[in-house]
């Protein structure tokens, strides 16, 4: 019987890992969390070498190759590639961020991927956000008015108070603040984290919003609020560009003041 070779631009795998194939100059490794619940396994890391001149500039790009042409089991969540849905929040290099939007150049030698930390795992990449989606409809995230409304007519408010809205609305709840947020890592059962509390305060700053004291006094609770320790991470994580430390330090000067 002939001897079985492999071609020479073949993939190969090696236990945990697979190789790029033989030739490849521009070669960029990226090690991945697997774990399937299914399987009752232990969770484990696998290594992916990826020919990067034949992939995309995004690590997002990376992972699509990934799953496209080596190994099709692994799990991650993906939609708009552009910044704006929140869906690839993961870990990468030890930070969370939007794979979508992460540059694979920015970052040097090995690239690590894990899921999103502090929170369950569904499988690989793909955490379990149910209990973050929850405390966001807690704090009722729309608008709340006393006044009628009217199908004809807009609610009008001034350029002053539209702007007051800016780098609040622009969330995407991807999750990468709060679950950046030691505080949340230990109280996210009570604590509503950087995420939702931005978000509250978006609609307490709602010149539109009728129901501030409403609002506030939900907020008024030893957990929900006050378990901030400015430590900033939520700052650094947040792939937007937000500020959800600020956001909740004038929530907190807002029950100050009504206080007085």
């Amino acid at each position: 019987m002939a001897e079985f070779k492999l071609p020479a631009n073949s993939i190969v795998c090696k236990g945990k890992s697979f190789s790029a194939p033989s030739g490849t100059k521009n070669v960029k490794k990226f090690i991945i969390y697997r774990y399937d619940p299914a399987t009752g396994e232990n969770p484990s890391t696998v290594s992916y070498e990826i020919d990067m001149d034949n992939c995309g500039p995004m690590v997002l790009d990376a992972l699509l190759k990934i799953k496209d042409e080596i190994d099709s089991s692994i799990a991650f969540r993906r939609s708009c590639r552009e910044g704006i849905c929140g869906s690839c929040s993961m870990n990468i290099d030890g930070g969370n961020t939007l794979a979508c939007t992460k540059p694979i150049a920015e970052i040097d030698g090995d690239i690590s991927i894990y899921p999103l930390p502090h929170q369950p795992v569904i499988k690989d990449l793909v955490s379990d956000l149910t209990n973050f989606y929850a405390q966001h409809a807690s704090v009722e995230p729309w608008m709340k008015t006393d006044a009628p409304t009217s199908l004809d007519k807009e609610r009008l408010q001034s350029k002053q108070d539209r702007d007051k809205l800016d780098g609040l609305y622009e969330c995407i709840l991807c999750a990468c603040c709060s679950t950046s947020c030691p505080s949340y890592w230990w109280n996210s059962d009570r604590y509503l984290g950087p995420a939702t509390l931005l978000n509250a305060y978006r609609w307490i700053n709602d010149s539109r919003d009728d129901a501030t004291g409403e609002r506030l006094d939900e907020l008024e609770d030893p957990f929900k609020l006050y378990r901030c320790h400015t430590i900033m991470n939520c700052v650094e994580a947040c792939p937007k560009g937000l500020n959800p430390a600020k956001s909740i330090v004038e929530i907190k000067q807002l029950m100050i003041k009504r206080k007085m």
